[in-house]
């Protein structure tokens, strides 16, 4: 399927925002992970920032890594088929479009960005199998219930599922606007579901910080390292699922080892929201 954005005003309004001249934490993800969806604007950011922090570079395969052993253990453990993914970027669209249904062809996955050349990319090449189901959905994670609304025609908020956020939370520079934001978004979740999230850490490596000074610098969307304690914060009233809150390459690493050549500056950690889910009331059985 081909994404027209000529059939739709909306779309053609977005598109004709993206600025080649003005980097893009998407593209720049994208660009860091292999991706050739991008501009020299974006490369150029990049390559400043691995200058002055060249741990920058595991960071976006180290996510990507987290987020599909996450998914594996979600669906093939827990029991989980349902999955939100917030900030998914280009190398999430393209990564875990794969994994999910892969894993489970009865998965349900809703996809939620706001970049157009992300939003366009997932509805190019996202496509739901017969058991299951993606969509990809326009919103922000600023905007908690209006991406709630989006996600819940394809998703069933009485059962149990998975809201992943990969990217997003250190565009958030208020760490009180970001604990609210994620509280409307776990609140809107039944007993049984979970939490997995990254954050760019701001006590693993201090070049890192430098890296981020220069990107806000060159972008609008500033970015906001937090501590290991920043971030244990967002899991507030959740059970973590082992080992906890850990560098992203060393939740459940492989068994073949880290495939990374140095630590990957971020943060990861996968939580369950306590309680059992209401069962379903049984259907009645058609009189014979």
């Amino acid at each position: 399927m081909i994404d027209d954005w000529h059939l739709d005003a909306i779309r053609r309004e977005k598109a004709a925002r993206i600025d080649p001249a003005v980097p893009n934490a998407a593209r720049v993800a994208g660009f860091l992970n292999g991706d050739r969806n991008n501009f020299e604007a974006d490369r150029r950011a990049a390559r400043v920032m691995l200058s002055t922090a060249p741990a920058i570079a595991a960071i976006v395969p180290a996510v990507l890594a987290f987020q599909q052993r996450a998914v594996r253990f979600l669906a093939r453990e827990a029991g989980i088929l349902q999955f939100l993914d917030v900030g998914t970027g280009l190398p999430g669209a393209e990564t875990n479009r794969d994994v999910f249904q892969a894993t489970d062809p009865a998965c349900r996955v809703v996809y939620v960005d706001n970049d157009p050349m992300v939003l366009s990319y997932m509805r190019a090449f996202s496509s739901s199998t017969t058991q299951g189901a993606v969509a990809a959905v326009d919103g922000k994670l600023t905007d908690p219930r209006a991406l709630l609304a989006g996600a819940a025609k394809t998703l069933d908020f009485q059962q149990p599922m998975a809201l992943l956020l990969p990217s997003p939370l250190p565009f958030i520079n208020s760490t009180a606007r970001a604990a609210a934001i994620l509280s409307t978004l776990v609140a809107a979740l039944c007993p049984g579901s979970y939490l997995a999230l990254c954050h760019v850490a701001s006590d693993l490596d201090p070049a890192v910080s430098s890296g981020a000074e220069h990107w806000n610098r060159v972008s609008s969307l500033h970015i906001t390292l937090r501590s290991r304690a920043e971030v244990a914060g967002f899991t507030a009233g959740l059970d973590l699922v082992e080992p906890g809150l850990v560098r992203a390459d060393e939740w459940r690493p492989a068994s073949r080892g880290n495939s990374h050549r140095r630590p990957a500056p971020v943060y990861a950690v996968l939580a369950r929201k306590p309680g059992q889910p209401v069962p379903l009331p049984r259907r009645a059985r058609p009189d014979r």
